[in-house]
């Protein structure tokens, strides 16, 4: 470690007296950021200065920098206006940052959520199962039931599912009658056709 590693280390350590939780890029943040206002007193003819707490939630999209120059970046929506800021680690100003939520996020910078808005920028939390909506195909089909896991996938089947496999069911079976009777009108419009051509050859032979 250099001189310039040890006075910044030393820095560091005076900066932040409150260590910060361990985030990452996904997670939701609760960050208090403290706000100085300052009001001129007319009877005393002098500035007053308050202190105050602010909360600013929103979900952290990048982690940037190291050491001293460390911050991060807190992106939410308000009244559907992306609000993004840049909050520096060793920041004063930062009173406290509290982690809501852990979210589940395969990348470093999250900046594609800035053009998304809605369901399409929802991120899933870590830990929760996903759901069928957001597992591939390949992931609905290799947990698909097999001839020896049938029954016990049919036991545990709920009364919604069943109710619903029936409809599906019905509806098949119900196409597949129209297709049934499609077919047969097509195929006597054929043989209609063909026995007047028939009929007509005929006649002019004879």
């Amino acid at each position: 470690m250099n001189l310039l590693q040890q006075l910044e280390a030393e820095q560091m350590a005076t900066a932040r007296t409150k260590a910060l939780p361990d985030f990452r890029p996904g997670d939701t943040l609760k960050v208090n950021v403290k706000v100085v206002d300052v009001t001129f007193d007319e009877k005393t003819k002098q500035n007053k200065t308050r202190e105050r707490i602010q909360a600013f939630e929103g979900v952290c999209i990048a982690r940037q920098g190291s050491g001293l120059n460390e911050a991060f970046t807190v992106r939410k929506l308000s009244y559907g206006e992306g609000v993004e800021r840049v909050f520096p680690i060793y920041s004063p100003l930062v009173d406290s940052v509290v982690v809501v939520r852990k979210g589940k996020v395969r990348r470093a910078k999250l900046y594609y959520l800035r053009g998304r808005t809605g369901k399409k920028a929802r991120i899933l939390e870590k830990g929760a199962g996903a759901s069928a909506a957001e597992m591939s195909e390949a992931d609905l089909l290799e947990g698909a039931p097999t001839a020896d896991t049938a029954p016990a996938a049919a036991a545990k089947a709920t009364p919604k599912a069943e109710a619903k496999a029936a409809a599906k069911a019905e509806a098949k079976a119900k196409n597949e009658a129209q297709k049934a009777e499609r077919t047969a009108k097509k195929k006597a419009g054929r043989d209609e056709r063909r026995a007047a051509r028939k009929a007509e050859a005929e006649k002019k032979s004879a």
